[in-house]
């Protein structure tokens, strides 16, 4: 049978929230922003070139991991699962395990279902057969899929989170996170999670991968400012702004900053704060783990007893945790 996909939007933009949630970030004693804001469409952009440039090793090493290890995956697994992908993007990286997982149904969640559409609408010319559903969904915030979606409590669910997006929670928040995964998956006994994480490593590597010599993430972070300047109706100058990458030992992060690089007074409709140089704008963590503690967080979660696989050198690990 011929499928069509569908299309679930359950996120809908709050224009008062937003700019609520953005200006308390700002006037905050350490200003402040939500890495999703990051991301758009040009930022969307930005970060797919990132994935590209020589520093920045994550996405290549995952890429490598899922080839070298795809028969050990194909046994972990549960065949003809629906395959559940949290931040699905171009949904190219969940495509590229169809024919490792052979899921009977792909429901790919991103924050809106127009991100998806046509990436969707061109998998399933490719894949006719499978039963591909798009729901906008902000995760983030709590994942709870919809009851629209129809899945049968008798089918397997894989929740798939690869990227190492795990990285920009908290441990805290991490844990919660992954609590709300476990239920999604639970429902069968057969389900469970494939998430990549970013591993701690030397903070050389690190420090580059997020503040690359060509300057891609640094366009990526300091574009921030300009959709601050459309969702507040902010002044944000990028010239008066640089972008600063550095890893944090102490906590296993990368953070990532916008610093004023001199005196500079952003306004906004009804508002306003001074920046004086060298002040900064948290913008994202990156929280990197060792495999002891991600797989301690992931039992706390619910999780059983998880497989852990590698590239040689140890630089990134994908886990198969089940129920």
């Amino acid at each position: 049978m011929k499928h069509t996909p569908r299309f679930i939007q359950r996120h809908h933009s709050n224009a008062l929230q937003i700019r609520a949630e953005l200006l308390q970030g700002l006037h905050a004693p350490i200003a402040h922003t939500s890495p999703k804001y990051l991301y758009d469409e040009l930022g969307s952009k930005l970060f797919e070139a990132i994935t590209c440039i020589p520093e920045y090793y994550p996405t290549r090493v995952e890429a490598s991991i899922f080839r070298a290890q795809a028969d050990a995956l194909a046994k972990l697994v549960p065949k003809q699962a629906s395959l559940i992908d949290l931040g699905a993007g171009n949904c190219q990286k969940a495509a590229n395990l169809f024919a490792v997982f052979e899921p009977a149904r792909y429901v790919a969640v991103d924050i809106s279902v127009e991100f998806l559409r046509g990436a969707l609408e061109c998998l399933q010319r490719q894949f006719p057969d499978m039963d591909m559903v798009g729901v906008g969904l902000d995760f983030s915030e709590h994942l709870q899929l919809p009851d629209a979606l129809g899945l049968h409590p008798n089918d397997p669910r894989v929740l798939f989170y690869p990227g190492s997006s795990i990285g920009n929670f908290t441990p805290n928040e991490a844990l919660a996170f992954l609590k709300q995964v476990h239920a999604c998956c639970a429902v069968n006994p057969e389900g469970g999670l494939l998430i990549g994480v970013d591993l701690v490593k030397d903070a050389r590597v690190l420090q580059a991968a997020y503040d690359d010599e060509l300057g891609v993430t640094a366009a990526f972070n300091r574009n921030l400012l300009l959709h601050l300047n459309t969702l507040i109706g902010s002044n944000f100058k990028l010239a008066d702004w640089a972008h600063v990458g550095l890893y944090n030992t102490e906590l296993n992060r990368i953070e990532m900053h916008l610093e004023a690089v001199r005196d500079v007074v952003v306004t906004w409709p009804e508002g306003s704060r001074h920046f004086a140089a060298g002040e900064r704008i948290h913008t994202e963590n990156s929280y990197k783990w060792t495999i002891d503690a991600f797989t301690a967080l992931l039992h706390d979660a619910g999780f059983g007893q998880a497989t852990v696989l590698t590239d040689p050198q140890h630089q990134f690990a994908v886990c198969w945790a089940p129920v």
